[in-house]
């Protein structure tokens, strides 16, 4: 029990730590940030005309056919629209509940770990890469497929976080 705590809160830090140096620090994931000189203009158009809310525009309307507006819309801009009225500047429950995410899916990857019956280094390394590898390909790179997304940022945290993740637990959970 000792060691799969140990474990999981090691990983759980090195996913937290990974993620503050991914998303902050070096910010792999610019591409979903870009800046635009006209963002005044934007929200101040946004907020005059939206509620709260996630908007994939153009949109049948209720009650509309779906095959027609695809007809009507197809071929002209389109665009995913994250609407909120008031930007939040505390982020100590959003880091909160990150860490404490990271600490649950540390959790289960040590649990999976050690249900092998001959965990080796090998083992560990492609499991944690395995499992990062479906939480990219389910998540952000299906996302990619249907809103044209850039997935880059996400294929480097694949590789980094689950990567150095796998080689603490093929290191520590292995260790006689």
């Amino acid at each position: 029990m000792k060691n799969q705590l140990i474990a999981t809160i090691v990983a759980g830090v090195i996913l937290f730590v990974w993620q503050f140096i991914s998303w902050a620090a070096v910010n792999f994931h610019k591409s979903e940030q870009m800046y635009t000189p006209n963002q005044d203009a934007v929200i101040q158009m946004l907020s005059e005309n939206l509620e709260p809310g996630t908007y994939y525009i153009p949109q049948a309307a209720p009650g509309e056919d779906q095959m027609a507006a695809l007809e009507k819309y197809g071929g002209k801009p389109w665009a995913v629209v994250s609407y909120h009225a008031s930007m939040p500047t505390e982020m100590g429950m959003n880091l909160f509940r990150g860490f404490v995410v990271d600490l649950l899916a540390a959790f289960l990857l040590v649990w999976i770990l050690m249900n092998f019956s001959n965990l080796t280094f090998k083992t560990a390394m492609l499991g944690s890469l395995a499992v990062g590898a479906i939480a990219y390909l389910t998540i952000p790179y299906m996302n990619s497929i249907w809103f044209e997304g850039n997935t880059t940022g996400y294929i480097i945290d694949l590789i980094g976080q689950w990567g150095l993740v796998g080689a603490w637990l093929g290191w520590y959970l292995t260790r006689k």
